[in-house]
């Protein structure tokens, strides 16, 4: 078991208050589907849709949670209104987990091959950089050594954040010019990683949606290039979405799934938003385990994604 593996009493904490407000405005919404009524009949599926898809669980995800639980009801005949939380807790754990979303999330690398290599893309905006700086820092923390690459040169702004990232947390920054190709940047990161016995390498990449054919063919060019230098590379291409923006998230994810190869997610922001619902709803439609959640500006406020203590912290305390 890797030395964050745990789920302490603060990252409890920082849960819990993170997702403070997404709590509040859904059960609020829940209380008032279910006001005035002892049982589960389909008044109360139709006003428990309306609750979910106003708490950007999204459409799909939604109509599936309910033929769930009209499931679940008919099987039953009398589910009681008292209960209905109960399910509904219940269901979105098991889609959580059919969606392959793991709960081992720490920042070990235990078992893993060295160095371990992550692309990290997704739209400017959406804390991307800060992202990679607090993963610098949590992979740091855990006793690994730690290269950054700054493969986004085509906004000045980008490659300066990571810089000041890396100073802050104390690990090199491999750069080039603004406008130079970002595969060579992420070449030149790789080769300067492995020549240093480094761990773990990040590289940023641009987060332009525009145009999704040169997107996509910059994206292939950057894994291709970095395949010369570690064949298996990247060990990880991690998308990176603003959990504020709900269902726009959820489409910046469709957009770039079609214009790369993701299998992680980390949703930033959470903690300034009611929109925590689209964790469930992306997770599901993707098929793509969210790694990391955002619940603050602190460097420990990026934590791995524990499905059960998600829900957990969504419904405990919710009467």
């Amino acid at each position: 078991m890797g030395f964050f593996s745990f789920f302490s009493k603060e990252k409890k904490e920082t849960l819990d208050k993170g997702l403070e407000k997404t709590k509040t405005g859904f059960f609020s919404k829940l209380a008032r589907a279910i006001a005035g009524k002892s049982k589960v009949d389909d008044e109360v599926l139709d006003n428990l849709e309306e609750v979910l898809i106003t708490s950007d669980v999204g459409v799909d995800t939604t109509l599936k949670i309910i033929e769930r639980i009209e499931k679940r009801a008919a099987r039953d005949k009398y589910t009681s209104t008292a209960e209905l939380k109960t399910i509904l807790r219940e269901e979105i754990a098991d889609l959580l987990t059919e969606n392959h979303t793991d709960d081992n999330n720490d920042f070990s690398l235990e078992g893993k091959k060295l160095p371990y290599v992550i692309m990290v893309v997704g739209v400017n905006g959406v804390g991307k950089t800060t992202t990679i700086g607090k993963l610098a820092y949590q992979y740091k923390k855990a006793g690994y050594k730690v290269y950054l690459g700054a493969a986004d040169t085509f906004r000045a702004a980008a490659v300066e954040q990571l810089v000041i990232w890396g100073e802050r947390v104390g690990v090199p920054v491999i750069k080039q010019q603004m406008g130079s190709d970002p595969a060579s940047v992420a070449f030149d990161t790789l080769n300067s990683a492995v020549a240093n016995n480094a761990d773990v390498v990040i590289i940023d990449t641009a987060g332009r949606l525009h145009n999704k054919v040169n997107l996509m063919n910059e994206l292939t060019k950057i894994k291709n290039v970095m395949k010369k230098v570690i064949a298996d590379a990247p060990s990880d291409v991690m998308l990176v979405l603003d959990g504020s923006t709900g269902q726009n998230a959820f489409e910046q994810a469709k957009q770039f799934s079609k214009a790369t190869e993701i299998s992680s997610l980390a949703i930033t922001k959470l903690d300034g938003t009611a929109k925590g619902g689209v964790v469930i709803g992306i997770s599901d439609q993707l098929k793509v385990p969210v790694k990391y959640i955002g619940l603050g500006e602190g460097m420990e406020d990026l934590q791995p994604f524990n499905r059960k203590e998600f829900v957990d912290s969504l419904f405990n305390d919710a009467d």
